[in-house]
């Protein structure tokens, strides 16, 4: 208030200003200043003020002052506007005057000044705030005492529990992170205060303080103990489809054979393990055997996907798909109601291990982000701070991705890291710190449970001894351009095939495409290995280096191993080498198809490993190439006199590494946090600056073929209003060109105190608006506050429960005063839900200016004024839809506010 060049005496000695201006208590717009002290907000005496109210024709005249600043102040003997929560001492020093009545004479003229009101009201009962210093909330003003009585807005204190339900949001609305984190300080002054009183209240602070930490604590272990039943359920479907343990039905390939005694076996094909060929004819190999293994392989993927598909369809329709779009916008500041919800959590968590078993081209890597969020808002509901404020619990929600990411790749810093870049909107450094905690509680849980089996908690963990080269760097960059090459194709194709999905008749049959493309997937990937094993098992073969134990046909060399531990000598291809390069690039061409088809169906899907085997496969045969380059022409000057020793000095699995975060970065624009995820998940630190420049130069091809990521294309096709803080806004425009209505419709208004209860629930009949501006008058219309169409809709239905009295024909009244005529039936007073600091723009602001104030604020809706006065209002929805249009793409898309 004190910022405003505006001048506030008690005593004007301008007649005309202090009786025509619009706000003064005598001008005819502003008929309503009496009011029984006892029911005003911070009052507690039974005295009544009475006033006149002069009924002259007065028109707003505005005079300067001898220094040249206009009055706006009510100065008529001291009755003040009642919006206006100052009143001014006969010294012109300012009261808090926050409800306290400042009474007038029976003449409307010389009445009490502001100090006089103050004093008689803490003479009267009231409990004297008005001499307390003022304190600046949002909301006109703080906690002056213990019953929080004069707060002006919606759902500000504990005990606004009077009109239930006040505070929150409707489903797929946009919430306001100003009115939310305003709500959350003014508690937490409150609980500061009370410390003092009690021991009970001062443990009541403490458990305030930590319950972030305890929250994130619990979202950490128990994103951990998911993460580990998801790995070992996967890891044991996924070998059922080729045979069975039959001494312990329960163990995997793997485990089965740790019981054998047998020194080598080929590809975990141990005694004690039985293939599906072996139980029914007894034999591994021949034809009758194949045919056996081949029908098990395709019944168990079926199966497995019919249930994935039939429980998300009919318990958890919202868990398909890989979740990240939706926790994109979610932490954006969108709701969707049970998007993170205990049924979203249990059958995206048994319908991922499903999928994966399933054979699909998809991940299980997404799906833990979705998963890892659900979990931290089911926990956020045990903390009243957290689960009652959407704007906090978007906090825990953040350390809850980085948790997923974390459990997923067994990388920490990497998921605190993904959180920060590619999920979250607001991250606070309290909010990292937070973060860095769960990652590393969930990543130390995981480990302790130790799902794969081996000493790392890492998934592909490789060792390289051999420094790259410098002139490498060259085929680095070279797969980071192929890797945005590939992602582009699949970013585009992908959402092809998902528009179609979603506009044709096939949208209508999700359990039979999902069953389908199983099928096919499973008919095409048996006969080629590398598409038949296990993805993950793919990429950590492509990552691995050849040395002596590798059966497998990429490392048929023509190398003889005299000596265990002398260095691997460089050697040239054999013929396992030439035809394991065909079949990876098969199995490339499949695994790109089968994914732009299989991203996007009905069941948990995530696109992170699919990404990494796609550039990976692209990464060893570029690799392998290279190194016979190295072993044909040694004494080129590119290998720099590093290859002439004879020594093997590429690495093809380096290579493999490099493409699949090429890919990866492709397909999802991170930059920082894949390097980081990549270097944890392989375990190698020394090649950060290959990983780096793949990376770069991928995000940089992505960005010039098309703008967005996977992510963001699919937030964009699902019409969520998500207002990117990474996009630049070029447009020159200004506020009056976007605001609703235009400028010859008329804009739906409350007025503070002249419409009744029936005209307010014809408004909300009539429009569809999510919030009505506050007006002075339908003449008048000066801005008041701003009200929320569901408050409104809760008051009312609260005052018709519970007020004696109320009517269709009651005034709705927000303002402190009490309407002169006491003839109809009492008023209802909604001050309470009247946000009072509506943050306004004027209609000459330019529209970078605005987009910046939605994407940075938060923002729900701001009002536009022109010279004070209400002209219009922008939404979020306003915003995005005025964005598409400048970009020239479809304003319809936007689908929800």
């Amino acid at each position: 208030m004190e910022k405003f060049p505006l001048k506030g005496t008690s005593n004007l000695s301008i007649p005309s200003a202090a009786t025509n201006h619009p706000l003064s208590a005598d001008h005819t717009s502003y008929q309503s200043v009496a009011s029984k002290t006892g029911k005003g907000p911070s009052s507690a005496s039974g005295s009544e003020r009475v006033t006149t109210s002069l009924t002259t024709p007065g028109v707003p005249v505005y005079e300067a002052d001898e220094d040249g600043m206009i009055d706006i102040t009510p100065g008529n003997g001291g009755l003040t506007n009642p919006n206006y929560p100052y009143s001014y001492a006969a010294n012109g020093s300012r009261q808090d005057g926050v409800g306290a009545p400042s009474g007038s004479g029976n003449n409307g003229g010389a009445g009490l000044g502001g100090a006089a009101a103050a004093a008689t009201s803490a003479g009267n009962g009231g409990d004297g705030a008005g001499l307390s210093s003022p304190t600046h909330t949002r909301f006109g003003r703080d906690f002056h005492h213990s019953d929080h009585e004069g707060i002006s807005f919606a759902g500000m204190t504990d005990t606004s529990d009077d009109i239930p339900g006040i505070g929150q949001y409707d489903d797929f609305h946009t919430i306001d992170w100003q009115r939310d984190i305003a709500r959350d300080r003014m508690r937490h002054r409150y609980i500061v205060k009370k410390r003092q009183d009690s021991f009970w209240d001062l443990l009541k602070g403490a458990h305030d303080a930590w319950s972030g930490w305890v929250c994130v604590l619990l979202v950490g272990l128990f994103t951990g103990c998911v993460a580990g039943v998801i790995d070992i359920g996967a890891s044991w479907m996924t070998d059922l489809k080729f045979g069975i343990c039959p001494q312990a039905f329960w163990l995997n390939r793997e485990q089965c054979c740790w019981s054998s005694n047998e020194t080598s076996f080929d590809s975990g094909n141990c005694s004690q393990w039985y293939a599906w060929s072996e139980i029914f004819t007894s034999s591994r190999e021949g034809f009758g055997a194949y045919v056996i293994s081949y029908f098990f392989y395709i019944m168990w993927a079926m199966l497995f996907a019919l249930l994935a598909a039939s429980l998300v369809r009919m318990f958890a329709p919202y868990a398909c798909g890989s979740g990240i779009p939706e926790i994109k916008t979610i932490l954006s500041g969108f709701i969707i109601r049970s998007y993170l919800g205990k049924w979203t959590l249990i059958i995206k968590s048994v319908g991922i291990m499903l999928s994966v078993s399933a054979g699909l081209s998809l991940g299980k890597e997404g799906p833990m982000v979705h998963i890892a969020s659900c979990i931290g808002n089911i926990l956020s509901y045990l903390f009243p701070k957290y689960g009652r404020n959407e704007a906090k619990k978007r906090e825990i929600l953040s350390a809850a991705a980085a948790a997923g990411v974390s459990v997923a790749f067994g990388a920490p810093i990497g998921g605190v890291l993904f959180s920060l870049e590619e999920v979250s909107y607001y991250f606070p450094l309290k909010t990292l710190w937070r973060s860095f905690f769960c990652a590393l509680i969930a990543a130390f849980i995981l480990r302790s449970i130790n799902p794969f089996g081996n000493e790392h908690s890492v998934l592909f963990y490789v060792e390289y001894n051999k420094p790259w080269i410098f002139f490498e760097l060259v085929p680095f960059i070279g797969l980071g351009i192929i890797g945005g090459f590939i992602a582009t194709f699949f970013i585009k194709a992908n959402l092809w095939w998902c528009r179609f999905r979603k506009y044709s008749k096939l949208g209508q049959y999700p359990v039979t495409e999902v069953l389908i493309v199983t099928f096919i997937t499973a008919v095409i990937a048996y006969p080629n290995p590398y598409t038949r094993m296990n993805t993950s098992e793919l990429i950590y073969l492509l990552f691995s280096q050849c040395g002596i134990s590798n059966q497998d046909p990429l490392c048929d060399y023509n190398r003889n191993f005299t000596d265990v531990n002398s260095a691997i000598e460089i050697a040239a291809a054999g013929p396992g080498v030439h035809k394991a390069v065909w079949l990876l690039i098969l199995a490339l061409a499949m695994k790109l198809v089968m994914t732009i088809f299989t991203f996007g169906m009905k069941v948990p899907c995530g696109l992170f490993i699919p990404s990494l085997a796609l550039g990976a496969i692209t990464g060893r045969v570029v690799g392998i190439g290279m190194e016979q380059l190295a072993y044909h022409y040694p004494k080129i000057w590119i290998f720099s006199g590093e290859c002439s020793t004879g020594d093997d000095c590429i690495t093809p699995g380096l290579y493999a590494m490099v493409g699949a975060a090429a890919v990866l970065g492709g397909v999802t624009r991170m930059t920082v946090s894949l390097v980081v995820i990549m270097f944890e998940l392989t375990g190698g630190v020394r090649y950060i600056v290959p990983l780096m420049a793949a990376a770069m130069a991928s995000k940089w091809v992505g960005d010039a073929l098309g703008r967005q990521g996977i992510y963001d294309a699919h937030i964009a096709l699902n019409g969520y209003p998500f207002l990117d803080s990474k996009d630049e806004f070029q447009h020159t425009t200004l506020a009056a060109d976007v605001m609703q209505p235009k400028r010859n419709e008329t804009l739906a208004v409350i007025t503070q105190d002249s419409m009744t209860v029936d005209d307010i629930e014809t408004l909300l009949k009539e429009t569809e608006h999510n919030g009505y501006p506050v007006v002075v008058s339908k003449e008048n219309q000066y801005l008041v506050g701003f009200v929320l169409r569901r408050d409104l809709n809760l008051a009312l239905a609260n005052a018709r429960r519970i007020i004696d009295g109320i009517t269709g024909q009651s005034l709705v009244i927000f303002t402190s005063a009490q309407p002169v005529q006491n003839l109809g039936p009492s008023p209802l007073k909604l001050k309470k839900i009247l946000d009072m600091a509506p943050i306004t723009v004027t209609d000459q602001t330019p529209m970078e200016t605005v987009v910046d104030m939605f994407r940075k604020l938060g923002l729900r809706q701001t009002l536009v004024t022109h010279n004070g006065r209400l002209l219009g209002v922008i939404t979020k929805k306003d915003v995005l839809r005025y964005v598409k249009q400048m970009d020239n793409e479809d304003p319809n898309t936007v689908l929800f506010n």
